[in-house]
C-alpha cells in the first residue's frame, strides 16, 4: 500500500505502542485485501464487548493497547455489553460476570472510546454522514450505515475496528469503493408489508437467498412504497444475520438507489414466502419463559408505543426491553419508564438478549426480531416464537 508520512510513521511506533499495533493490523488487512491506501474514517463502532465473547485473552488485548498509549482519533462508539452496566442486578447477572465486564468497559473508556453499549448508535450520536468512510463492526448497524444512511464502510472485526479508532484510518477495499456497491440482483416485493416483525422476515427471506451465491451480490429492492426508520433497522438485522449483506438498495427509499439501473437478473417475493419465513421463526411448541424486545435497540418511539401498550396491564414473565443507555434516559424523562417497570418489565440499557450470558436460564424465547431468533438457537439453544411487537407484548401480559 501507498502510506502518507503520518501513517509511516505510525507504522514505525513514533506515536507509541499502541498506534504501531494498530498500524500493523491496518495494514497486513489491506495487504489481504489489495487495497492500494489507508483512507481517513471519520467514526467508528466496536463490536466483540461483551467479557462473555471475549475473555481474558480479549480483556489482555485490550488493556495492552491501553497500556501502549492507545487513544482514539475520531468518535468511538461500543457494542452492547455482556450486562446492564448499571443495573446488573435485576437481570440476574452473577457479580463474577460483572466484575470482567467492568474490566473490558474500564479499558475501552482508558482509550476514549464513549461507552454508550449500542448497536444503534446511528440512533444515539455516532451518525455519519452521507459518502463518509466509517470503520464500524456490528453487522446490522454497518449495514444500516451503508444503505440508509449512505455512509461507507466494511463489516470490520473488533481488532481492526479497534486499529481504527487509534488511528483514524481504515484500508481502502471493500464496500468502501464505488463499484463494490453497485446492485447485481433485483427483488421485486409484491407482498404488502408492515412493522418491523414482517421486514424482519423479508431480511431472512432475501438474506437466505444471497446467502448462497458465491460473490453475495448487493440487492436492489423494488415494491416497497415506504418504510420507516424501525422497519429499516429490523429489515438492516434480518438480512445482515441470514445473507451476511452490508449494503442494499430500495428504490425510491434508500439514498443510492437512484445512482443504479435495476439489474437485470430479477426474483419476485411473495407474501407466501413471507408467511414462511414466519413460521420457520417459530419452532417451539411450549409457553415462553424469556421476552425481549430491542434487537436491534428499540427506539424512543418503540418505547413510547410500548409505554401506551402498557397502561394498565400486568407483565406474567421475564420481560427485557434492551434498549441504548441513552435513549433509556430519554424514556426516564418521558414517564416512559414509570409505565414500563410499573407493568412488571424490565429495562436491559446498555445489553441484548444475543449477548448478554443467559445460556441455560430460559427455555423459549419470545420476540419481534429475526436476529435474536438466530441467535438464541445457535447461541443460547432456545425455542423460538416469533410475532409482532403488539402480540408480544400481548403474550407477555396474558
Amino acid at each position: 500500500m501507498n502510506l502518507t508520512p503520518l501513517q509511516t510513521a505510525m507504522l514505525d511506533g513514533a506515536h507509541g505502542r499502541a498506534a504501531q499495533k494498530s498500524m500493523q493490523i491496518l495494514a497486513a488487512l489491506g495487504k489481504i485485501y489489495g487495497a492500494e491506501e489507508l483512507i481517513p474514517v471519520t467514526s467508528v463502532q466496536i463490536a466483540g464487548v461483551s467479557y462473555a465473547n471475549l475473555g481474558e485473552a480479549g480483556l489482555a488485548f485490550l488493556s495492552d493497547m491501553a497500556d501502549g498509549g492507545g487513544k482514539t482519533r475520531v468518535l468511538t462508539t461500543l457494542n452492547p455489553a455482556g450486562m446492564d452496566i448499571e443495573n446488573w442486578q435485576a437481570l440476574g447477572i452473577s457479580p463474577e460476570f460483572a466484575r470482567d465486564q467492568t474490566r473490558v468497559i474500564e479499558a475501552f473508556s482508558r482509550m476514549g472510546v464513549v461507552a454508550t453499549c449500542s448497536c444503534t448508535p446511528y440512533l444515539v450520536g455516532n451518525v455519519p454522514l452521507y459518502g463518509q468512510h466509517i470503520a464500524w463492526s456490528e453487522s446490522s448497524a454497518v449495514c444500516f450505515a451503508n444503505s440508509v444512511l449512505g455512509a461507507r464502510t466494511n463489516r470490520e472485526g473488533g481488532p481492526s475496528a479497534l486499529a481504527s479508532a487509534l488511528t483514524g484510518f481504515s484500508p481502502a477495499y471493500g464496500l468502501h469503493l464505488d463499484e463494490q456497491r453497485v446492485p447485481r440482483l433485483h427483488f421485486h416485493v409484491e407482498a404488502p408489508l408492515s412493522g418491523t416483525f414482517q421486514f424482519g422476515a423479508l431480511g431472512k427471506v432475501i438474506g437466505e437467498i444471497i446467502e448462497k451465491r458465491a460473490t453475495r451480490p448487493v440487492p436492489y429492492l423494488t415494491g416497497i412504497p415506504q418504510a420507516s426508520l424501525e422497519e429499516l433497522k429490523s429489515f438492516c438485522a434480518s438480512i445482515a444475520t441470514y445473507g451476511g449483506a452490508g449494503l442494499f438498495h430500495i428504490q425510491g427509499v434508500t439514498p443510492e438507489a437512484s445512482l443504479f439501473a435495476v439489474p437485470a437478473e430479477s426474483i419476485t417475493i411473495s407474501s407466501q414466502q413471507i408467511h414462511q419465513a414466519i413460521e420457520h421463526l417459530s419452532n417451539a411448541a411450549d409457553e415462553p419463559d424469556f421476552i425481549s424486545l430491542g434487537c436491534p435497540h428499540l427506539s424512543i418511539d418503540e418505547i413510547a408505543h410500548l409505554a401506551q401498550l402498557l397502561v394498565g396491564r400486568q407483565v406474567r414473565k421475564e420481560f427485557w426491553i434492551t434498549t441504548a443507555r441513552p435513549i433509556k434516559q430519554m424514556a426516564d424523562r418521558m414517564g416512559y419508564t414509570r409505565i414500563i417497570e410499573q407493568a412488571g418489565a424490565k429495562f436491559a440499557a446498555d445489553t441484548c438478549c444475543v449477548v448478554a450470558p443467559i445460556q441455560g436460564r430460559f427455555k423459549t424465547l419470545l420476540t419481534d426480531s429475526a436476529k435474536a431468533c438466530y441467535y438464541a438457537r445457535g447461541k443460547n439453544k432456545f425455542n423460538t416464537l416469533y410475532r409482532s411487537f403488539e402480540e408480544v407484548v400481548n403474550e407477555a401480559t396474558r
